[in-house]
C-alpha cells in the first residue's frame, strides 16, 4: 500500500508520513468532540436530575462564603507579594483590603450619581425614541407603497413598539426599585462576604496547605502542581476580563459621548458587561446603542457604529494581546461550541462561565495526560 510501485521493496515514506499526519489530526478532532460530548452529557444529566436547582439554592445560602472566597482568591497574590517584601501578612491583608474598598467607594461616588441621572434621562426619552422609530417606519413603508402593500407590517410594528414602550417605561423603574431593594436586603450578605473574605485572605495559604494534607502523600505534589496551573490560568483570565471591561467602558463612554448619543454611560456599561461573552458579546452590546443612535439622527447612528468599531479594534489589537495574551489557550472553535452548549443549559450565565470552565477542564485533562500518557495509550504507542 505504501510502496511507489508493486515491484519496489522500499516504502513510500512521504506517503506514509502524510497518512500518519492526517490520522493524527483526525484523532485530535475526535478527542475534542468526545470531550465536548461528555461535557454535554454530564450537563444534561445534572439538569435532568435537578441538581442545578440544589446547587443554586446552596449557593444562595452560602453566598457570603462564596463572595469572600472570590475576593480572597483574587487578592491573595498581592498579599503574597507584600509578604515577600517582609511586610507581616496581617498588615498586608489590611492594606490590600483598604485599597480594595477605597477603589469601590471611589467608583461608586464618582460614577453612581451620573449613572442614575442618565438612566432617568433615558427613561424620559423613551417616548420620543419610539416616535422617531414610528416616523422612520412610516417613511420606509411610504417609499415602498407603490410596489408592495406593507400596511399590515406597519400595523404590527407599531403594535410591537407600543408594547415595548409600555414595558420599558413600566419595567425600568420597577427594575431599578427591585435592584435597590435587593441591594439593601442583600447588604448584610455583602458585609458578611467582605468579612469572610478578609479572614479567608489572611488564612488563604493555610487553607491550601490543609487541603493538601488531607490527600494521600503520593497525590500531594500533583495536587499542588495542578491547583497552581488552574489558579494561574483562571486568575489571569478573571483579572484580564475585568481590566478589559473597564477599558471598554471608559473608551466606549468617550466614543458614544462624541457621537452625540444620550445617556452614553448606560450604553457603555451594557457594552462592557456583554463584552464578557467571547465573540458574540460585542455585537449584543452594540445593538441597543446603534438603534437608539439612529432614532436621534443618521449621523448619531453612524457615529455610534464608528465608536463601537473603533473600540473593538482597540480591544482586539491592544487590550486583548497586552492584557490577556493567550491566557486560556483555547481554539476559537472550541470556545464557540462551548458557548452554544452552556447557553443551552444555563442561558446568558452559561455563556459567561463557559470559557473558564472549558479551560479548567482542558488543564485537568492535559495534566492527567502528562502524568499517565492517556493519549499515547489510546493510540497504542
Amino acid at each position: 500500500m505504501f510502496k511507489k510501485n508493486k515491484d519496489d521493496k522500499n516504502l513510500d515514506i512521504e506517503g506514509l508520513n502524510y497518512v500518519i499526519g492526517i490520522s493524527t489530526k483526525i484523532f485530535k478532532i475526535g478527542y475534542i468532540i468526545t470531550i465536548i460530548a461528555l461535557i454535554a452529557l454530564v450537563l444534561y444529566l445534572l439538569r435532568t436530575l435537578s441538581i442545578f436547582k440544589i446547587i443554586k439554592e446552596l449557593l444562595i445560602v452560602i453566598s457570603p462564603v462564596f463572595i469572600g472566597l472570590i475576593i480572597a482568591w483574587l487578592l491573595d497574590p498581592i498579599v503574597n507579594f507584600l509578604q515577600n517584601k517582609k511586610i507581616p501578612r496581617i498588615l498586608s491583608c489590611i492594606l490590600v483590603y483598604l485599597v480594595f474598598l477605597g477603589l469601590i467607594v471611589i467608583l461608586l461616588v464618582v460614577m453612581m450619581p451620573s449613572f442614575i441621572t442618565q438612566i432617568k434621562d433615558f427613561v424620559n426619552t423613551i417616548p420620543s425614541i419610539l416616535n422617531d422609530l414610528k416616523t422612520f417606519i412610516t417613511n420606509m413603508v411610504n417609499s415602498f407603497s407603490g410596489d408592495i402593500d406593507l400596511s399590515y407590517v406597519k400595523k404590527q410594528l407599531f403594535s410591537s413598539l407600543n408594547s415595548l414602550g409600555n414595558n420599558l417605561t413600566q419595567n425600568i423603574p420597577n427594575m431599578l426599585v427591585s435592584i435597590a431593594t435587593k441591594l439593601v436586603s442583600g447588604g448584610m450578605f455583602l458585609i458578611l462576604g467582605l468579612m469572610v473574605g478578609f479572614y479567608m485572605l489572611y488564612d488563604f495559604n493555610k487553607v491550601n496547605a490543609a487541603i493538601n494534607k488531607l490527600l494521600p502523600h503520593s497525590w500531594q505534589n500533583n495536587f499542588k502542581e495542578l491547583s497552581d496551573r488552574i489558579n494561574n490560568s483562571l486568575r489571569g483570565y478573571v483579572t484580564g476580563v475585568l481590566s478589559i471591561m473597564f477599558l471598554v467602558f471608559i473608551t466606549q463612554s468617550i466614543g458614544l459621548s462624541i457621537a452625540g448619543l444620550e445617556s452614553p454611560l448606560v450604553f457603555a456599561l451594557f457594552c462592557a458587561l456583554t463584552d464578557v461573552i467571547p465573540y458574540f458579546g460585542p455585537y449584543i452590546g452594540a445593538i441597543p446603542a446603534v438603534i437608539v443612535g439612529f432614532t436621534i439622527s443618521p449621523w448619531v447612528g453612524i457615529g455610534c457604529i464608528i465608536s463601537i468599531v473603533v473600540v473593538q479594534i482597540l480591544e482586539n489589537n491592544f487590550y486583548q494581546p497586552l492584557i490577556m495574551g493567550h491566557a486560556m489557550k483555547l481554539h476559537p472553535v472550541t470556545i464557540m461550541i462551548g458557548l452554544l452548549i452552556f447557553q443551552h443549559f444555563f442561558g446568558i450565565i452559561g455563556m459567561i462561565v463557559a470559557t473558564p470552565v472549558i479551560a479548567t477542564l482542558k488543564i485537568i485533562f492535559t495534566f492527567i495526560d502528562e502524568k499517565q500518557n492517556v493519549l499515547q495509550k489510546i493510540k497504542g504507542e
